[in-house]
C-alpha cells in the first residue's frame, strides 16, 4: 500500500514490511535511529504500540490501541486510523451517508472499539452495538455515551428491526462463520459492510446480499487507513482508488 502511495504521490519514500515477533520496542527504536518517519502497526502489536507511545490522539485513546506511530523529535506519537479508514471507505468510496442513519455495529472487541468514535463523528441518528455477551456491548455504549449520539447496547436475540447500515466488526468471517444476526436486520435499502476481505464475498456478505442488502468488504478500509497514516507522516493525502484497484487484482 505505502509503496503504491509513493507511486501515486511522487513522494520519495521507502516502505518496508517488518515482523518484530518478540522484539517490538527494540524494532521501533531501530526504525527511529534509522531516520524513519513512522510505522503502520498490525495485529498483534496494536496494544504494545499503545503502551509505547509518549502521546496519543483522541481516537487512539478511545480505541485503546494504536495502528500508526509517528516519530517526532524526541517522542513517539500514537494514532489509530482504522475508524477514519472505515468511514472514508463507506462515505467517500461507496457513497453511503452515515449522517441521520440507523447504524448497527456487530461485535464489541478491539475492531469495534477502534471505529466507534469516527462513526459517531458522522452524526448517525442512532448507533446500536450488539455482541454475544451483551454486557460487553453495554460497557462500550457507556464509554461513548457522551458523544451526542444515541447509543444502545443489545444482545443478538434482541434485534428485530432493519437498519440502514450494518457493519460486521466480528472475526466470524475469518473462519467462514456467521455472527448470529437475524435476516430481519437487512432490507433492500440496507448497506452492509464486512471489515474482513477476500477474493470472493465473505459468508456474511453473501448472507446479507441474499436478503436484499448492498454489500462491501473491508479492503477499502485497509487502503484508507493506510492513506491516513501516510498523510500523518508526509502531510499529503494520496489518491486511494488506484491503490484499491491494484490490491483488488492481487487477491
Amino acid at each position: 500500500r505505502h509503496t503504491r502511495f509513493r507511486n501515486v504521490t511522487g513522494v520519495q519514500t521507502c516502505a518496508l514490511p517488518i515482523s518484530p515477533i518478540d522484539a517490538f520496542e527494540e524494532t521501533v527504536k531501530i526504525l527511529i535511529a534509522s531516520g524513519g518517519r513512522g510505522a503502520n502497526i498490525t495485529v498483534p502489536f496494536k496494544q504494545e504500540a499503545f503502551r509505547l507511545a509518549d502521546d496519543l490522539s483522541p481516537r487512539a485513546q478511545a480505541a485503546g490501541a494504536v495502528n500508526t506511530l509517528q516519530f517526532r523529535e524526541g517522542s513517539v506519537f500514537g494514532d489509530n486510523t482504522d475508524g477514519v479508514g472505515l468511514v472514508r471507505d463507506i462515505v467517500a468510496a461507496a457513497g453511503v451517508a452515515l449522517r441521520g442513519r440507523q447504524v448497527l455495529l456487530l461485535g464489541a472487541g478491539g475492531a469495534a472499539r477502534g471505529v466507534i468514535l469516527p462513526l459517531l463523528a458522522e452524526s448517525p441518528a442512532r448507533l446500536v452495538l450488539v455482541n454475544r455477551t451483551p454486557e460487553r456491548a453495554a460497557e462500550l455504549a457507556a464509554q461513548f455515551s457522551g458523544e451526542g449520539v444515541l447509543i444502545e447496547a443489545r444482545g443478538y436475540a434482541d434485534l428485530g428491526e432493519a437498519f440502514d447500515v450494518v457493519i460486521n466488526a466480528t472475526s466470524a468471517s475469518l473462519s467462514s462463520d456467521l455472527p448470529p444476526v437475524l435476516p430481519s436486520v437487512f432490507g433492500n435499502r440496507s448497506f452492509v459492510y464486512d471489515m474482513m476481505y477476500a477474493a470472493e464475498p465473505t459468508p456474511f456478505m453473501a448472507f446479507a446480499s441474499y436478503y436484499g442488502a448492498t454489500v462491501r468488504d473491508g479492503l477499502g478500509m485497509l487502503v484508507e487507513q493506510a492513506a491516513e497514516s501516510f498523510y500523518l507522516w508526509r502531510g499529503i493525502r494520496p489518491q486511494t482508488a488506484p491503490v484499491y484497484d491494484w490490491l483488488r487484482t492481487q487477491l
